[in-house]
């Protein structure tokens, strides 16, 4: 049985409930089992958001994750708050372009990622969270790049389809990066 149980968390404006929506959508499309629940504050730019993504090929029982697969934390509050989540043996994906120090875990596997800096060498700071979703992807294989693809795709629509290069470069830039980041154990 694979189960990927996800937490994803930032600011409101990084994209951190774009990035869990992708991840669904994704596996939707693949016929597995998602949740996607999204949590943020009253002001949403500026202020906290997380979600809770769960992949699964069984039923799933809740949408709320307590013990993460993988833990992605886009800022240093997340990082603070989020940490503790991941379970052991898990990932702990952290933007390194706006965190400042090191997670405290040792028990965890651990990738940093300078996110920011990959997103505005693709040409927008806004595809971010498409690099992170990149960089998911290629640690864990939660869902099939093709299905990421169609789902960014589906998510831009006809309005922003001119949006879309610069997202499949992203999403690129952040498998690329973690492939060669990550030397299997």
């Amino acid at each position: 049985m694979a189960e990927h149980r996800i937490i994803i968390a930032g600011f409101g404006g990084q994209g951190v409930l774009m990035l869990g929506k992708l991840l669904a959508y994704a596996g939707m499309k693949e016929g597995k089992n998602v949740t996607w629940l999204p949590s943020y504050g009253p002001e949403m730019r500026g202020g906290t958001a997380n979600c809770n993504v769960i992949i699964s090929d069984e039923l799933i029982g809740a949408p709320v994750v307590t013990e993460a697969t993988a833990v992605i934390v886009m800022n240093l509050p997340s990082l603070d708050k989020f940490e503790a989540a991941a379970e052991p043996g898990g990932w702990l994906l952290v933007n390194q372009s706006l965190i400042p120090r090191a997670p405290t875990r040792t028990d965890v596997s651990v990738l940093t990622i300078p996110v920011n800096d990959l997103a505005q060498q693709q040409g927008s700071p806004r595809v971010a969270n498409v690099v992170m979703l990149g960089a998911y992807l290629a640690l864990s294989h939660a869902v099939e790049k093709a299905s990421v693809v169609a789902a960014i795709e589906d998510v831009l629509g006809a309005n922003k389809r001119h949006l879309l290069q610069i997202n499949l470069n992203a999403l690129e830039a952040g498998l690329t990066f973690a492939a060669r980041a990550h030397v299997p154990a």
